[in-house]
């Protein structure tokens, strides 16, 4: 089988092409406007290319030929999202309709798996609505959210409309190693690290620690986008989580109970979103029963790797 990834050179992606590489056969074409020169191994490949150029995305199509594409490549900060709205939606619905296109255009037939997000389902209006499942009707509150929203309904439209082999993830909170500096475990793990090191005062500068997420180990969330790919349905959305929420609060004792440092917790203000959910979870049942698929990393061991991932940069 031939695989197609765009945005391989990302978090999730280069979880998703270890597990691959680690666990399958199956040879892979990453897609990125900043692909690097090597491969890691002998089954990986880079396309270089933006996501926004429509033929040249119809030509890595008819070149390539994948069996099988997940659409991992797109603007995923929603703090940035509120500084550039429209150009987050042009960057996430843009590149995935040239990839549809493209498909149709050369005349092929993938297993097409388009990675969405928890963002679309916005904030719980009372406790009843919790966990999100599936069936429950998007309600954005950020510019992310909506261009995800307008992915998700894209990816039915096409199974519809032209009967591609298409089916949607929507991924919770994720994080683990090699996860930007931008995103707030990672953050706190630099800001720890940093402290131990004497690189920093011993203050750590936080935002709105109340707030309740579903986090899972992108390497769990690798495994479950590989479980979809080998037993998803066609035309079905699949949340990807652990069912559990967690506060920010929380996570940072955790990480705080794993350093011998005295640090000083700061509120910041510039760290909070213009607007926020306060609580966020969903069902994982879905999945469970379609793939077999459940996180079998424990969120404690998820902590102390990006910590000590974090140590070793000072």
């Amino acid at each position: 089988m031939h695989v197609l990834i765009t945005g391989m050179n990302g978090f999730a992606g280069t979880a998703l092409c270890e597990l691959l590489t680690a666990e399958t056969p199956w040879s892979l074409i990453g897609v990125s406007r900043s692909a690097p020169e090597g491969a890691s191994h002998e089954r990986v490949a880079w396309a270089k290319l933006d996501l926004g150029d429509a033929e040249g995305v119809t030509r890595l199509m008819q070149r390539e030929k994948p069996d099988a594409i997940v659409h991992l490549a797109g603007q995923a900060h929603v703090p940035t999202s509120w500084a550039d709205p429209w150009g987050t939606f042009e960057i996430n619905v843009r590149s995935q309709l040239h990839l549809f296109q493209g498909v149709l255009a050369a005349k092929l037939s993938p297993r097409i798996l388009v990675i969405t997000s928890n963002e679309i389902y916005g904030a719980p209006r009372d406790a009843q609505e919790l966990p999100f499942r599936e069936t429950r009707l998007p309600c954005p509150n950020n510019p992310y959210a909506v261009s995800k929203v307008a992915a998700d309904a894209m990816a039915l439209q096409y199974y519809c409309s032209h009967k591609l082999d298409v089916l949607v993830a929507r991924p919770f909170n994720h994080t683990g190693p090699k996860q930007n500096g931008r995103f707030v475990v990672p953050d706190f793990a630099r800001q720890v690290a940093e402290i131990e090191a004497g690189k920093r005062e011993p203050v750590m500068r936080v935002g709105n620690m109340s707030a309740q997420r579903d986090y899972t180990d992108v390497r769990d969330i690798a495994r479950a986008y590989l479980a979809l790919l080998r037993h998803g349905k066609s035309g079905e959305t699949y949340n990807v989580c652990s069912g559990t929420p967690r506060s920010i609060q929380s996570i940072l004792d955790h990480m705080l109970q794993l350093s011998s440092a005295q640090i000083r917790v700061e509120t910041d203000p510039s760290k909070f979103r213009v607007v926020d959910t306060p609580i966020s979870y969903g069902d994982n049942s879905k999945i469970r029963q379609a793939t077999g698929w459940q996180p079998q990393i424990p969120f404690e061991q998820t902590i102390a790797d990006i910590l000590n991932e974090w140590r070793g940069e000072f």
